[in-house]
């Protein structure tokens, strides 16, 4: 769809009303503020594409900007990937900023607040203040410290800075209105004690400023136009501006929130401390396991920035949070890797298939097409010999009319090469099939323009040649958690929910022309789904990850239910 032809979203009337009204497109600025307290999943992935989404159409720059205010919980490894994320999709920012590139102008701020009698040093123990702060119906008490001198709270202050005190034992609140009908509003704390280092500052402050007091402030001094975040923060709003107006000079451009919806993913969790239990408890390999809705677990997973760009356009923004089914965001993916990815063959579950009228030791390199939906892609050569490998599922000693595969007496074609007819079969000491016995048609070759060659069957197979296969591990990823909202229990956990059969590792033959594939390589291996190189592949040693199957299988199981 072209950029003009679509219609604008809620965010962009905001915008555009805005600029009509005089604001300077000059002056638009967007941001990205991410907590470096773990990786960006595919809720962020569809603030990202907003927010530099505006910056590519209004021709206006985006920060990255890292919101660290908790040293508690934020490390240097969440940055590096966080930029990584960013850069995979296909965005760039124009300045990193951090929120500790501000802490001594916050604090100069707070000291002015002090002076001007809007904050004050409260010494109760958080259940105290808690119990003052009242309920959404009853107005809250005040603080017993609230009205200490300037005097006095200042020097406080200076001693919570310089690290006097231990953690808890006093805190900085903004002095606005116990008895707002906006919890928010009530005194809230702007900085608390924490006897942390930081990944970037170090040891050089021992009080941390909260969320409110920083992240406003923050825009304000990057001079961000238009702050989008999701609804949670709605309420937010009143004490965002409340802290402006204590700071904001005429001339300056004055940052405004404004909040869309959030869209969570059926199947699955975005909790960041969810996900950090998954990771903790070993249900998942790392942040990046394939079964995660991070975008590090999708790259890894095989995902395309093509498709998860377009699931976010898809789905757009909003104002009501909603569930979006998961099914969405694997079309998308297999939509792009239909059109990109090479068609190969690979038999994951094979069973031995002997052509009895074919020379043993014969070889015979066949022409096959890398692609269908791409003329570019041209053709590769796969070996055809007397031993081949199929699907155990592709064949029966007897089946029903609507059974399209190989069955004793019946004929399919292999891919790309001849014609078959299956005479026996060999079985084990448990009764179990263990190779089937086939004739083939010399004169069926595909593409060969004889008669023979142009005669229907029902069935075609995909196959790898016994002798040239390439063995490798498979790594069969499915969703993660068997309900569609897996925390939306209130009388279980969301860990009760955990799939057991999320991922099974099995061998698998692939055709020889695999044995060079990089990692991150896309491939569909054809009748099965699409697969991609793993980072764990090793020389001699390629790991495969199923991206996603041909078709939607959950689609038909819930359909059932």
């Amino acid at each position: 769809m072209e950029e003009s032809d679509r219609s604008l979203n809620f965010i962009e009337h905001i915008i555009e009303e805005d600029l009509e009204n005089g604001f300077p497109k000059a002056d638009l600025r967007f941001r990205f503020p991410p907590e470096p307290n773990g990786y960006l999943h595919i809720g962020h992935a569809s603030s990202i594409c907003l927010n530099f989404g505006l910056g590519l159409r209004y021709g206006a720059p985006v920060n990255l900007r890292f919101d660290d205010t908790n040293p508690v919980k934020e490390e240097k490894e969440f940055v590096g990937a966080i930029r990584k994320d960013i850069e995979w999709l296909g965005y760039n920012w124009d300045t990193e900023r951090y929120a500790s590139d501000y802490f001594q102008q916050l604090y100069d701020w707070a000291i002015d607040l002090i002076k001007a009698g809007k904050a004050y040093v409260d010494s109760q123990s958080a259940r105290d203040m808690a119990a003052q702060k009242g309920t959404p119906t009853e107005p809250g008490s005040h603080s017993p410290y609230r009205d200490r001198t300037t005097e006095e709270n200042l020097l406080l202050f200076e001693g919570m800075k310089r690290g006097d005190y231990p953690e808890g034992s006093h805190v900085l609140r903004a002095k606005i209105n116990m008895a707002s009908t906006n919890m928010l509003m009530r005194d809230p704390i702007m900085y608390r004690i924490l006897h942390k280092a930081h990944h970037r500052t170090g040891t050089d402050w021992c009080i941390y400023p909260m969320y409110d007091w920083t992240h406003g402030e923050s825009d304000y001094l990057e001079q961000v136009s238009h702050s989008l975040c999701t609804l949670e923060f709605a309420m937010h709003r009143e004490l965002y501006d409340w802290f402006l107006d204590q700071v904001y000079q005429k001339g300056k451009v004055r940052p405004k929130q404004r909040e869309f919806a959030r869209r969570n993913l059926s199947h699955t969790v975005v909790s960041k401390r969810k996900l950090m239990q998954l990771v903790e408890r070993g249900i998942v390999s790392g942040w990046d396991d394939p079964r995660m809705p991070t975008i590090s677990g999708l790259r890894r997973g095989g995902y395309t920035p093509e498709s998860i760009r377009n699931f976010a356009d898809t789905i757009g923004i909003a104002k009501r949070d909603n569930v979006v089914d998961v099914s969405l965001l694997e079309f998308g993916i297999r939509e792009h890797l239909n059109r990109i990815a090479p068609r190969v063959m690979a038999v994951l579950n094979p069973l031995k298939l002997v052509i009895t009228n074919y020379l043993e030791g014969e070889v015979e390199w066949l022409e096959a097409e890398n692609n269908p939906e791409d003329e570019s892609a041209g053709y590769r050569k796969v070996p055809f010999s007397r031993e081949l490998f199929i699907e155990k599922e592709d064949f029966k000693e007897q089946a029903n009319r609507k059974f399209f595969r190989l069955k004793l007496g019946g004929e399919v074609r292999l891919k790309n090469g001849y014609i078959i007819k299956a005479q026996s079969c060999t079985k084990n000491d448990k009764d179990q099939i263990i190779e089937v016995q086939c004739t083939y048609d010399p004169k069926s070759k595909s593409g060969s323009g004889t008669e023979e060659s142009m005669r229907k069957v029902k069935g075609t197979l995909h196959w790898v040649s016994a002798t040239h296969a390439i063995s490798s591990e498979v790594r069969l990823y499915d969703r993660l958690f068997t309900d569609p909202t897996p925390d939306a229990h209130r009388d279980k956990d969301f860990m009760d929910f955990v799939n057991p059969d999320s991922l099974e590792v099995i061998t698998g033959f692939m055709e020889p022309s695999l044995a060079d594939a990089k990692m991150g390589d896309r491939f569909q291996f054809q009748r099965l789904g699409y697969f991609n190189v793993d980072l764990d592949s090793r020389p001699g040693k390629l790991v495969f990850n199923r991206t996603v199957g041909l078709r939607d299988t959950w689609a038909k199981i819930e359909a059932k239910k």
